[in-house]
């Protein structure tokens, strides 16, 4: 019940987190008294879950879940809480999702704002490179919600012109999925199922801790991805990078990839040679005009910052995708210009920063010559 972000007739027994009404106002703290003095509070009515400011119904009230609100003209007002029903199977049982909906398959189109889902293989009123020909094993069909791109959860394009895409209302499933016994110990690929307990990066800094904001804030928080093995210090790799990777304890080095042991057991013994192979950087390290025909390997912005591959949505929504932009080279996570700008760029893994020019030089005439 406390999962369910769905109301079931009058939603008495609503305890889902909306903490806005209907047009948008925030509530008010049902243990506040300004600017409205309330009537239901949580000592007068315990069992009524009125807890922070989130939509309730205390009094049943017939039109559903309601707050006080913090305009001071509005006394309160009613929330838009989704029915259950929409999120009802054709085999009766509520829609849920696991993890973070990366392989949800169900049936709700309705995003939480309740706007309809633009269907997947259409273009209009939004157009988008989320189609079925690029994300063959996405399942995205008609207008169902989806998690394509390692979102937070299960979101859609809107049919609305002036709102472009939504997360959808997908309650998570109370049941956890069965841990695997496949997570590997070992290098295999990228390490996206590497388990083992390796805590330390290649360069000898301890890991910090996922649930821990000191010395590195960060949005990869244990709570939020359930199904990414962020435990204690671990390395890992929740994001698609080359190889499991951590946070550090020291301050003035960020994040650092991890040294772990191959999978193919020919240098198990030593881990110092067990990296994946570096990157071997091009000779062409400097651009030419505005550097649209930069094809070299930096991938990092002038200020410091790691470059977000270019096939990722994460931290960042863009357009700027390889299947739009085909001749572009946008490979790995590769300073490029695909659009003209003044000298190559990137999208930054910073998510308070989105893009920012990189560490390159214009190449002079004797590099030319």
């Amino acid at each position: 019940v406390y999962l369910l972000q769905c109301k079931r007739g009058i939603g008495k027994d609503y305890r889902g987190t909306e903490a806005r009404t209907w047009k948008g106002i925030p509530c008010q703290k049902w243990a506040e008294k300004t600017p409205h003095n309330p009537n239901y509070t949580p000592e007068k009515h315990p069992n009524a879950g009125l807890d922070e400011n989130y939509c309730r119904n205390p009094d049943g009230d017939e039109n559903g879940p309601w707050c006080y609100t913090t305009d001071p003209a509005t006394r309160f007002d009613y929330c838009n809480i989704p029915e259950c029903e929409s999120q009802v199977t054709h085999t009766g049982e509520v829609e849920c999702m696991q993890c973070n909906g990366e392989d949800y398959q169900g049936e709700v189109s309705r995003t939480e704002s309740g706007f309809e889902c633009q269907r997947w293989d259409a273009q209009e009123p939004h157009v988008h490179g989320f189609t079925l020909k690029h994300y063959p094993e996405k399942d995205l069909r008609m207008n169902y919600c989806r998690n394509p791109d390692g979102e937070l959860r299960p979101w859609c394009f809107t049919t609305i012109p002036t709102k472009r895409w939504e997360y959808c209302n997908i309650p998570r499933c109370t049941m956890r999925p069965p841990v695997s016994s496949l997570g590997s110990q070992c290098l295999s690929g990228k390490g996206e199922d590497y388990q083992g307990r390796i805590a330390v990066t290649e360069s000898g800094n301890a890991c910090q801790h996922w649930n821990m904001q000191f010395p590195h804030r960060h949005g990869w928080i244990p709570d939020i991805y359930p199904c990414k093995g962020l435990e204690e210090n671990y390395c890992r790799n929740p994001d698609g990078e080359k190889r499991p990777w951590c946070y550090t304890i020291n301050s003035s080095i960020r994040w650092e990839y991890c040294a772990i042991p191959r999978c193919d057991g020919t240098e198990q013994g030593s881990p110092g040679m067990s990296n994946v192979p570096m990157q071997i950087p091009q000779p062409e390290e400097c651009y030419q005009g505005k550097g649209q025909s930069y094809r070299g390997t930096t991938s990092i912005t002038e200020s410091g910052k790691n470059c977000q591959a270019w096939n990722s949505m994460f931290p960042h929504r863009h357009e700027k995708t390889p299947d739009r932009f085909p001749n572009a080279d946008l490979r790995e996570n590769y300073c490029r210009n695909p659009d003209g700008d003044n000298s190559p760029w990137c999208f930054t893994m910073d998510p308070s920063v989105t893009r920012e020019y990189c560490n390159l030089k214009r190449c002079d005439d004797r590099t030319q010559e």
